[in-house]
């Protein structure tokens, strides 16, 4: 796969005509609606075999073979060149594929309203062959220890017709937001425990889920060892019915940081009890806040590396969005909340408002403003193709058991197309 950006006065002839490629395989690979109508800084993946790189100054075919995973001897046999060569800036050089990385992926997806709508239910089944778990979220814990359900409907033939694995995920949400006290009740009580445990077993086995995912936040951070010692009893009780055991973490980088999201969450604890973890590596542009790269790269590094300092890489799962937001300005606390756009809306924005895409270096993601036809400034962070190979880069370079996304629904064609191109997806594990 070849990423290309747009640049001004190309076209997608132009671009196809580039890459030995055809108008008709980069209109379908995108879903660009409007072909003709191309977005200035717009992120493109050009389905060929291998990839293009077009030589910058101070590259020689070392740097260059660094860069891609391969070596300069390499490059010079299948580009035809001598490797001792001094390279003309602008020359084509072909890059070929290298062998897929195996990882496990996951996705979480989110009824609403009490059933699954069409949207939800086509993303199922487009997205599961990309998919090691398939995490309906969510089962709502009770007081009493019973489980509130979300609506599955065809979601459990979905992921078995696809070779994907359910993931049955738990969380301490009451009425629409994580609750400590709710937490409290259930961590602090030996009872409702088992209680819940017996019930979540039932259901694992009813419905037919692989791995329990417990996704407990906003807990009292006086509750880390409860919380700690509850997954140790949840472990030996699902492993003895076959099941796997996973946590979601706070985005943490230190053993000590504080704050109502993370104190709860024990890296060191997590990463000895569980199977595997997925790292809640996104919202730092978030609604309510100042407008920011969701998942701006330098954060979420340093994330990962405190992770690695306290568990073994095979053990973590990078969590990924697959949003943008939308911010009215001036941002204002407390004023109103950013709109959640899918990367494909967020171009369309862009193209509607006639504005260029532009791409924050440091942050590794797109972004640009507009003025609404109400006189509204507008600012918009998304993800695309650079953005998210960043993200594999990363998964690759740290060697990460693989991925984790939040959350269906919304089209990014281009993550698919890149993820697919680059790893093997474990199945039914």
């Amino acid at each position: 796969m070849q990423i290309h950006v747009v640049q001004q006065g190309e076209s997608i002839f132009s671009i196809a005509g580039l890459y030995d490629s055809t108008p008709t395989a980069i209109i379908e690979a995108n879903e660009l609606e409007t072909p003709g109508q191309l977005v200035v800084g717009q992120a493109l993946v050009i389905p060929i075999v291998g990839q293009f790189y077009f030589v910058q100054p101070g590259d020689s075919l070392y740097t260059i073979a660094q860069r891609f995973g391969t070596t300069a001897a390499e490059l010079a046999r299948v580009n035809g060149i001598q490797e001792s060569m001094v390279l003309p800036v602008g020359l084509r050089l072909y890059i070929p594929d290298q062998p897929p990385t195996s990882i496990s992926t996951n996705a979480y997806i989110e009824p609403f309203g009490g059933e699954v709508s069409e949207a939800l239910q086509t993303a199922a089944e487009q997205r599961s062959p990309f998919l090691t778990y398939l995490a309906p979220f969510s089962y709502e814990i009770q007081a009493d220890g019973s489980l509130k359900a979300p609506p599955l409907d065809d979601f459990p033939a979905i992921a078995q017709a696809n070779d994907a694995s359910l993931m049955m995920v738990v969380t301490n949400l009451s009425e629409g937001g994580f609750s400590a006290e709710l937490g409290r009740t259930i961590l602090t009580n030996e009872g409702l425990q088992d209680t819940l445990l017996t019930n979540i077993i039932n259901t694992a086995k009813e419905v037919g889920y692989r791995d329990v995912h417990f996704d407990m936040e906003f807990l009292p951070p006086e509750l880390k060892e409860n919380y700690n010692q509850f997954l140790r009893k949840a472990k030996t009780r699902l492993s003895a019915e076959g099941l796997l055991m996973s946590t979601a973490l706070a985005p943490k980088t230190s053993a000590e940081q504080k704050g109502a999201w993370y104190e709860a969450h024990d890296y060191r604890a997590h990463g000895e009890i569980a199977d595997f973890v997925v790292l809640m590596t996104y919202e730092w542009g978030y609604s309510g806040g100042p407008p920011r790269a969701v998942s701006p790269i330098g954060p979420v590094t340093e994330v990962v590396d405190y992770a690695l300092s306290e568990m073994p890489a095979n053990k973590i799962m990078l969590g990924q969005n697959l949003y943008g937001y939308d911010w009215t300005l001036p941002y204002e606390p407390g004023g109103e909340f950013a709109k959640a756009v899918s990367p494909q809306r967020a171009i369309q924005i862009a193209r509607e408002n006639n504005v260029p895409i532009s791409y924050d270096q440091k942050e590794q993601a797109p972004f640009f403003t507009y003025t609404d036809p109400q006189g509204n400034e507008h600012e918009v962070w998304f993800e695309d193709a650079r953005s998210i190979q960043r993200k594999f880069d990363l998964i690759k370079d740290r060697g990460l058991r693989g991925i984790s996304y939040w959350k269906l629904g919304l089209s990014f064609p281009q993550n698919w197309l890149l993820l697919s191109n680059q790893f093997t997806i474990e199945k039914n594990q």
